[in-house]
């Protein structure tokens, strides 16, 4: 039923059905995401939410924003009933990816090329927060209308209890108790007047030719500013540093100001805290998705959650909490030396294949040979239509193909949960090889789709991965593709 509308959606809006569906990658949440592609180069991003008042938020939010020209996607059509909406594709580009795949050719540091792309987004961030509180309407907002005193103890109990519980770190009840008072008595000195977006962090930007665009800001409602550039800031696998986050930071104040008054010394007072309370968030939903839903990649970011942490500790906690600073202590001890120092990023090399059958399985010959061989065989062939022949796998019209393919996703999500797995293993066993290969008939079609879709993920998925991809049939293939 939910397919069937979102097509109709789309015919709605541009006159014609879509002439494929591809499934996009999921996020943490319950949603599921489709770009739908019609004739003319149309396409569209369809997408699928079982949590009616979150859906109905996020809609609200769009139309709001959208008319008041933040950088939001248009809302083409929706379906509120059977939980489904159309909306503006965005492309693929996120500022994560962006971060990785630069830094990654940067020899593993913070490139400073980033540092104007990262000053776009946040001259824009202040746009989103006081245009966008102005015209939001915040009796949508889920769960709460403000980020207000049960907002807060509902993100430090989601931290105590999917965190700190689930990973073992030993605290007293009591005196935490008491420091989560202490601290959202600090928190609720700031002024909340505006829209918090609340997931404010880099895979949540879009980046296009035109600068930066934001999605999925259903969780916001009326908020304190320091939060979000708190959340962008402190997102744990960016690892910003230092010096860069204050000339960030610097640069934000310097754009709110020219939307509402700021007094920069008091803000910088009441971040800090904020720059806790989201931190501790983060570490609850690490948790949850790691150790409770069994999602490890979620746990990747806990080391680089408790360097920021250690980092916080060094300057001195910005209000007495001593239950909290012996926790943070404990989680510094226990999980940051899993973290990659900036410039020491090359410790794991995967090696990533395609090739025939006809010629046997790859050799790694620069590894110690660990690693998996999936065998793409099972999925249909492109190879055996005429119009595919030619083309490999890296042609736009054979990967629309395989992903319009019922088998295609779930043998995605097998084999990518796989290596995402054995990659955190081996990262904490200090390995520094692993080989991955998808092997099919020719060498050409289907193993050279998810290869390239793995080498992809893993770039933007794991900062630091040394990833290789090698196509060994090239050689063989059409002249214009080799």
């Amino acid at each position: 039923m939910a397919h069937h509308r979102l097509i109709q959606l789309f015919e709605d809006h541009f006159g014609s059905p879509p002439t494929g569906v591809q499934e996009l990658a999921p996020d943490g949440s319950q949603r599921r995401y489709v770009r739908l592609l019609g004739s003319g180069g149309a396409t569209a991003v369809g997408a699928v939410g079982p949590d009616r008042e979150e859906n109905r938020a996020f809609l609200s939010y769009s139309r709001s924003f959208r008319a008041a020209g933040l950088r939001v996607p248009e809302v083409y059509g929706a379906d509120e009933d059977a939980g489904v909406w159309v909306i503006e594709d965005l492309g693929d580009k996120t500022l994560f990816n962006e971060l990785a795949e630069t830094r990654s050719q940067d020899g593993g540091r913070f490139p400073s090329s980033m540092i104007p792309v990262y000053e776009r987004v946040l001259e824009e961030l202040p746009r989103l927060q006081v245009v966008g509180g102005r015209v939001a309407d915040f009796s949508v907002a889920y769960p709460r209308s403000s980020f207000d005193r049960q907002s807060m103890l509902w993100d430090l109990n989601y931290f105590k209890y999917h965190f700190l519980k689930l990973a073992h770190i030993p605290f007293s009840e009591a005196r935490l108790e008491r420091d989560y008072g202490r601290l959202v008595r600090f928190l609720l000195k700031a002024e909340i007047l505006h829209f918090m977006y609340r997931d404010f962090q880099s895979r949540n930007v879009m980046l296009r030719s035109d600068g930066p665009w934001f999605i999925d800001y259903q969780g916001g409602r009326k908020g304190a500013l320091q939060y979000d550039v708190a959340s962008l800031l402190y997102d744990a696998k960016a690892t910003i540093p230092d010096d860069v986050r204050e000339h960030l930071l610097n640069h934000y104040l310097s754009a709110l100001a020219e939307h509402v008054p700021v007094a920069p010394d008091r803000f910088r007072e009441l971040y800090r805290g904020y720059v806790l309370i989201r931190t501790m968030q983060a570490m609850g939903a690490y948790g949850y998705r790691g150790f409770f839903e069994r999602k490890p990649h979620f746990l990747e970011s806990v080391p680089f959650a408790a360097r920021n942490l250690a980092g916080l500790l060094e300057d001195g906690l910005p209000l007495e909490v001593p239950e909290l600073g012996t926790v943070f202590q404990r989680i510094v001890e226990a999980w940051s030396e899993g973290a990659i120092e900036d410039g020491d990023r090359t410790g794991l090399t995967v090696r990533v294949w395609s090739f025939s059958f006809r010629g046997g399985y790859p050799r790694d010959e620069e590894g110690h040979g660990g690693g998996f061989v999936f065998d793409c065989r099972a999925i249909p062939n492109p190879g055996r239509q005429a119009e595919y022949a030619d083309r490999t796998g890296r042609d736009t019209a054979v990967a629309r193909f395989i992903e319009g393919l019922p088998e295609t996703e779930s043998f995605w999500r097998n084999a990518q949960g796989m290596v995402d797995a054995q990659i955190q293993e081996y990262r904490r066993r200090g390995f520094t090889s692993l080989s991955v290969s998808f092997g099919c008939t020719g060498g050409q079609h289907r193993s050279v789709y998810f290869a390239e879709r793995l080498a992809r993920h893993l770039t933007g998925t794991h900062p630091g991965l040394d990833v290789r991809l090698e196509h060994r049939e090239a050689s063989s293939w059409p002249q214009a593709e080799a």
